[in-house]
């Protein structure tokens, strides 16, 4: 049987194989397709277009979620303070990666208490696989993981894709449904459920509300492709060609993004996968996104500097605005999808 790697080694080779190889999806977003329709008199002051917004209680200066990344090393411990300290200047949201390591070794906790401690006021997502909840976990463990960022929300992943192709996954994931129903009816935070790169279709996202969400993250294809990292980490031939075979699975993040919108009209959607920059996020919120996530950009600025991370976050604010400014849209809510031309 394969011997399977403990989870801060796990963690520490998902960084380096993010930072070092090509893990892209051989899928692209499909937010390619989608151009604005241009405004050359869009009557609206530059300075004047609002890209604030309410979610959760908490104001964000911009639609921007800094995407669920890592934690549970000490260099992802060091990534997440300098994601967290570019999130509270800029004014932004921001997700941890899975908690499950600190729960299960807590001299790893402060690679997450870090976030909290370097962000006092941002809207934070604490977050655990559910698939977890399959395998001894329980509505205690999913607070313990809010009450250890003091989080404002809880993100359960779904990635059975990766589970499936990575040496001893956890690939149980029958009745979750219900599972993730007690969560969300026992837990005082609201439950974000999100998919890790394969997008959500419009069975699972009715299957999710119906379990009492408040909020679905697609997480489609067209960006890092989880199958393509367990490729790279895989200890055997078998496993490598397996991995390897799923480069084109999913569904894009902006069909995802319309599915999810439509099978269940009264959630927030968040949208990230293979998302570039603001100008890809401003064309998610016309689809009809909430929030536009990034990781893949603000890993590797964090991984040089909070600095570089702010520099970062400020540019894709600013390409949000300029693009509803030049497409005519004032306020978020203006941003729809009429704004849009989809080419052939």
């Amino acid at each position: 049987m394969t011997k399977v790697a403990p989870i801060d080694r796990r963690k520490s080779d998902h960084i380096k194989i993010n930072l070092e190889q090509d893990v892209r999806s051989a899928l692209t977003s499909g937010l390619e397709r989608y151009r604005f329709v241009h405004q050359a008199l869009p009557e609206l002051d530059l300075e004047r277009v609002e890209t604030s917004l309410g979610l959760f209680g908490k104001t964000l200066a911009a639609p921007i979620l800094i995407s669920s990344m890592t934690g549970g090393t000490e260099e992802a411990g060091e990534i997440n303070r300098r994601l967290a300290e570019a999130a509270q200047e800029v004014g932004v949201a921001m997700g941890v990666g899975s908690q499950r390591a600190a729960l299960e070794h807590p001299e790893l906790t402060p690679t997450f208490t870090v976030t909290r401690q370097a962000a006092p006021n941002i809207l934070l997502f604490a977050n655990l696989g559910a698939v977890q909840l399959n395998y001894g976990y329980g509505v205690d463990h999913c607070r313990r993981a809010v009450e250890m960022l003091a989080a404002d929300a809880l993100i359960l992943h779904l990635n059975p894709l990766q589970e499936a192709v990575q040496a001893g996954g956890n690939t149980n994931f029958s009745g979750l449904a219900r599972k993730i129903e007690e969560v969300c009816k026992k837990i005082e935070v609201p439950v974000i459920v999100k998919e890790v790169g394969w997008g959500i279709s419009a069975q699972t996202a009715k299957r999710l509300a119906e379990s009492g969400v408040a909020a679905i993250d697609v997480a489609g294809a067209g960006g890092t492709s989880w199958s393509q990292v367990e490729m790279y980490r895989a200890p055997d031939e078998f496993t490598h060609r397996l991995a390897a075979s799923f480069i084109d699975w999913g569904i894009p993040t902006a069909e995802s993004i319309q599915i999810v919108r439509h099978a269940v009209p009264h959630l927030p959607v968040f949208a990230s996968g293979g998302i570039k920059d603001g100008l890809d996020i401003a064309k998610c919120l016309a689809l009809g996104a909430t929030l536009g996530g990034m990781a893949g950009q603000f890993l590797k600025a964090a991984a040089v500097s909070t600095e570089k991370t702010v520099e970062v976050l400020r540019l894709t604010q600013r390409q949000i605005q300029v693009a509803m400014f030049a497409a005519g849209a004032g306020t978020l809510s203006a941003l729809t999808a009429d704004k849009l031309i989809r080419d052939a």
